[in-house]
């Protein structure tokens, strides 16, 4: 009875959760261009180690980032994971300086074992969040305006995962068959000074892409042990490139500032253009000292230069991201609560794959590189089973020229739960 009662709990809680993944994760102005801001994926230890997980490999957490983790788990142990973050963005033009703050539900997913070598894993994940809004008073031909843009939305996938170990403790592969979903929606605004006369026409314009389409990655771990409670984990994912299936519209519509006069423009499906992600590949070497010591570090590199974007190449850049992290417990064994608790920092360095301000002059644009530390504690619970994870991330984007570019400067905190269970244990009476 009272695994069914936690079952529900998990059940109920999970449906509650669902509505809230769809708040707004950031507030970038680099949203306005391609998917916006790619989420990042690692959950709990791996999130305050810089964003690590290829060659994480723990029977207590779930790790989506590479799927053949999965089967690391007890074959008696229920796994059920959420997370939630706040973010607080600082903006910095070089002029002018503004402040944000926001935050929802990260993911939630749940893992369980089929048999002693089969894991599977279930979950929803954020892919790329777009949420942004800012403008300008501007001037042309002695004719003054007010323009502004304005997008909201994201990607999310429905992932379904399974691990198999071919090799007992040393091997093991893994996939993850996920259903990549969600709206985006792009807007800009010009409202004509009321100086300029009542026949004057404002402009409305909104375009919308409408994401729904499969997406795989595929996961392959090995574990060489070095003693009996060390050992070497090297991890290899691969996610292939995908053209999706998406549906693009856009609506323009002009009208005068006293409403006297109305003019739709544009309003249709935007037909034969193609959208694709790019191929992934990533590679991760970690160093485990059962209960003591876990240092890993993540290589990861993605082909968007090649990808097409509304049916055209050169708006994306090749992405790439390097991430460090380690973890302690200074005595697992000990009743002295902070003795058994994790410690986790981490670092990352990367690019992004966006390309913006291109020009006749500026053919290949403008992008930013972004760089992130990160600090975090592993909290056990009573049943030394289940843990709150807690972590704190400073990430700031570094613009390649400072001229109609933004700086930004973020602080985010992560809490995230693992429920633990002896979920399949059946205890005997003699």
């Amino acid at each position: 009875m009272l695994k069914i009662n936690r079952f529900l709990v998990v059940s109920v809680l999970t449906f509650m959760l669902l509505p809230l993944m769809a708040q707004n994760n950031t507030n970038s102005p680099y949203t306005r261009f391609g998917y916006g801001d790619l989420a990042n994926r690692s959950f709990g230890a791996g999130r305050a180690m810089g964003g690590v997980g290829y060659g994480l490999r723990s029977p207590k957490q779930i790790n989506p980032m590479n799927p053949a983790s999965y089967s690391g788990m007890d074959s008696l142990t229920f796994l059920f994971d959420f997370g939630v973050a706040g973010q607080l963005y600082w903006f910095n033009d070089g002029v002018n300086r503004q402040h944000d703050l926001n935050g929802n539900v990260e993911y939630i997913a749940m893992q369980f074992p089929v048999c002693r070598r089969i894991a599977l894993s279930l979950g929803l994940l954020p892919y790329s969040h777009v949420s942004y809004e800012f403008g300008s008073l501007r001037e042309e031909n002695g004719v003054s305006f007010t323009e502004t843009y304005s997008g909201s939305g994201d990607l999310s996938e429905v992932y379904g995962g399974v691990s198999v170990e071919l090799w007992p403790k040393r091997l093991a592969v893994g996939a993850n068959f996920g259903f990549l979903f969600g709206n985006i929606s792009h807007g800009q605004a010009v409202i004509m000074n009321a100086n300029e006369g009542v026949d004057a026409f404002n402009t409305i314009r909104n375009q919308e892409l409408r994401v729904r389409d499969l997406k795989m990655d595929f996961g392959l771990q090995y574990t060489q042990p070095i003693s009996k409670t060390e050992s070497v984990t090297l991890g290899l994912v691969y996610s292939p490139k995908k053209s999706l299936h998406a549906d693009s519209y856009q609506y323009t519509q002009a009208y005068t500032s006293s409403g006297s006069d109305s003019e739709t423009i544009q309003s249709d499906t935007i037909k034969g253009k193609d959208f694709d992600l790019p191929n992934t590949y990533g590679v991760g070497l970690s160093y485990m000292k059962q209960n003591k010591l876990t240092l890993a570090a993540d290589f990861t590199y993605e082909d968007w230069g090649k990808m097409l974007y509304f049916g055209e190449k050169g708006h994306f850049n090749n992405r790439y991201r390097i991430a460090l992290g380690g973890e302690y417990i200074p005595n697992y064994m000990r009743k002295f609560y902070f003795n058994r608790i994790s410690y986790r920092v981490g670092a990352h360095y990367g690019n992004s794959y966006l390309r913006m301000n291109q020009t006749e002059a500026n053919p290949e644009g403008n992008s930013y590189d972004e760089f992130g530390v990160s600090v975090g504690l592993g909290l056990p619970l009573i049943d030394n089973r289940s843990l709150v994870n807690v972590s704190f991330e400073y990430v700031k984007k570094k613009p390649d020229v400072k001229v109609n570019m933004i700086e930004e400067d973020y602080f985010r905190f992560t809490v995230n739960y693992t429920f633990n269970e002896l979920w399949f244990f059946k205890r005997k009476v003699d």
